[in-house]
């Protein structure tokens, strides 16, 4: 696989021990060229450790790590020639200049000159930064710092983004930014976000993987991970008439759909049930389409999914129950709290 030109990251029975703590267990997965993927998981699961070991900061004790085919053990010079890292805290000179420092930055890539002024403009206007060339970077917001790191992350044109927190204390315009920023880069660079903030996840990947303890519990879309975790979609429908008669009906629809919940027709006759099926596609147009004629009113239907939030506490849940009794904690990693999503 690692000869493959269309996977830009291999993860193979990754380990990393500090001492009696093993903080990444046995982790795997690959990464397609253009593909975005999100990382989650609470604190203590190896989320950090992971992306250092990728960028080649940090030595794995055991398994493999390949860049674009290359092992990042034996060659990390060759690789960290085709990852940009933008890390959690993203440390920014003070007193340079936006531009002073793109260009300090890709002379350390050893770009070529006359490449690099070309490039500088061109991540200027990516990351909306050109009216900022000319300010002092301990003068910036918050915001504007973090799509400096963003430019000088994809200044050298890398085949790998790895970026650690990238939204962590922006306001709510300022994540829009950022996340269509990120979005942009699909299809040209491969980018492995770490976050919080799973709304923001779900807007922007294609694939999420959760970990815990250290190893994967879950991988996919937002929409396979739902179907994985909870394997069902419900229908609230607020309809009049033969409710006695609809669980009889209702097969003929779809043969997994059933009533979850029935209340009291009001005043009206309109009553609320709640269907739930585990098909896969959307069952909308069939429920609207298919009542009407057996006799049934409809005034209203929608359809709700479990959010990316509920499947990471459930995921994450789900690995602390199967966890041996006798198996240590990972640190920050207990029960409760969960983190912030």
């Amino acid at each position: 696989m690692a000869d493959t030109p269309d996977i830009t990251i291999e993860v193979s029975h990754l380990v990393k021990s500090y001492g009696s703590l093993t903080a990444v267990n046995d982790l795997n997965f690959t990464v397609r060229r253009g593909e975005i993927v999100g990382l989650l998981g609470p604190n203590g699961a190896g989320k950090s450790t992971t992306m250092r070991i990728l960028t080649g900061y940090l030595p794995a004790t055991s398994g493999s790590v390949r860049i674009c085919g290359h092992p990042v053990a034996s060659r990390s010079e060759l690789t960290k020639r085709h990852v940009g890292y933008m890390p959690e805290n993203n440390p920014l000179p003070e007193d340079m200049r936006v531009s002073e420092y793109l260009w300090f930055r890709g002379r350390l890539k050893e770009m070529p000159r006359a490449r690099l002024r070309a490039r500088i403009d061109e991540v200027l206007e990516l990351c909306d930064l050109k009216r900022n060339r000319h300010r002092i970077l301990g003068r910036l917001s918050k915001g504007n710092k973090q799509r400096v790191g963003i430019a000088e992350a994809i200044l050298s044109e890398p085949a790998v983004i790895i970026m650690d927190e990238p939204t962590i204390g922006l306001d709510p315009h300022q994540i829009i930014i950022v996340r269509d920023l990120i979005a942009s880069l699909r299809g040209r660079m491969s980018v492995i976000i770490s976050s919080h903030i799973l709304p923001e996840i779900e807007a922007t990947c294609d694939r999420v993987l959760i970990i815990n303890s250290g190893r994967i519990v879950a991988q996919g879309s937002p929409a396979e991970l739902r179907h994985q975790i909870f394997g069902h979609v419900s229908y609230h429908v607020e309809l009049s008439g033969d409710t006695a008669a609809l669980a009889s009906r209702l097969p003929a629809i779809e043969p997994s759909l059933k009533i979850s919940a029935l209340g009291d027709p009001g005043p009206d006759g309109f009553c609320s049930v709640t269907l739930m099926t585990s098909a896969g596609q959307d069952l909308g147009e069939q429920i609207l389409h298919a009542l009407p004629p057996l006799g049934y009113r409809i005034r209203a239907l929608s359809r709700t999914e479990p959010s990316l939030e509920d499947v990471f506490l459930a995921a994450t849940r789900r690995s602390w129950d199967a966890r041996l009794p006798d198996q240590p904690a990972l640190r920050g990693d207990s029960r409760a709290p969960l983190p912030k999503v």
